[in-house]
């Protein structure tokens, strides 16, 4: 009995711990956002703000240029989700339905590029945007983050499409319906796990991204996580200002998260294991 309790009770306590662990540094980044600055700088840690004030928010949306950044990401990452989720569907769908030659090969090539670090390919699109005249421009940054989130989106909707019996599908033909219709009618629907899934994958994935940005656009042309850098000045660091640009940055993320949620991770793991 003593041996059941305990066998029940360390997976709870693992798991509080963990969560603890994870949940405090987001806390600790919500609260300074909180805080008047006398509280951040002071030596004795203050764990709730008492004296809350919102004047740090109004610090970092204060900062120049600040909602042309913010529409910047939102573009950016919206059509680099959207397009990934186009071009995705229908090259999984050749995949999983399809047989035609260099198939595997195609395949292969999809799980070597979701393995590349795409860091490696700043200098080439830093060289292409400038040779033609794109930097300081969103369409550079739209298509590399698209590519950065296809592989992952393609082999994930693979699964998903290739768990679909081929039985619906031919059935929806035989009764009139073109392959085109039958996948519109039958198979798509059946994808909005997959979907959910992917593209909250995309949107973090497009969102947080850095060092491009902070190469090929200096201008108009930056997107949120470069404006995070405002906030570090010749006489250090503004970390109210900080905390407070962090938590708003990070509020787009969480809010897409809640509602996604049942449906992103169960998609995660379906589409990771089916096909």
């Amino acid at each position: 009995m003593r041996r059941s309790l305990i066998g029940r009770t360390w997976p709870n306590v693992v798991a509080v711990v963990l969560f603890v662990f994870f949940a405090f540094p987001v806390y600790w980044m919500i609260s300074t956002a909180f805080k008047p600055t006398k509280d951040i700088v002071s030596k004795t840690p203050v764990f709730v703000p008492l004296d809350a004030t919102l004047e740090h928010f109004k610090t970092a949306v204060n900062v120049p240029k600040f909602w042309t950044y913010t529409a910047n990401s939102f573009i950016v990452t919206i059509l680099a989700v959207v397009l990934s989720l186009v071009i995705a569907t229908l090259a999984s769908f050749a995949i999983a339905r399809m047989r035609f030659r260099g198939r595997k090969a195609f395949v292969l090539v999809i799980m070597a590029a979701q393995m590349a670090p795409w860091e490696v390919m700043t200098i080439a699109v830093y060289l292409i945007s400038r040779d033609n005249e794109m930097l300081n421009s969103l369409v550079p940054l739209t298509a590399f983050y698209m590519m950065m989130v296809l592989p992952f989106t393609i082999w994930t909707l693979r699964g998903f499409i290739a768990a679909v019996p081929k039985e619906l599908e031919e059935s929806a033909m035989v009764d009139g319906c073109t392959r085109t219709q039958a996948f519109v009618k039958v198979i798509f629907p059946l994808l909005a796990p997959g979907l959910m899934s992917t593209s909250l994958f995309g949107f973090i994935t497009a969102w947080n991204e850095f060092p491009l940005v902070l190469i090929i656009n200096k201008t108009d042309g930056q997107t949120l996580p470069l404006w995070l850098s405002s906030f570090q000045t010749a006489f250090g660091n503004d970390w109210g200002a900080t905390m407070a640009a962090s938590t708003l940055f990070a509020l787009p993320v969480l809010i897409l998260f809640v509602f996604l949620q049942r449906k992103a991770v169960g998609g995660l793991t379906d589409g990771a294991v089916k096909g």
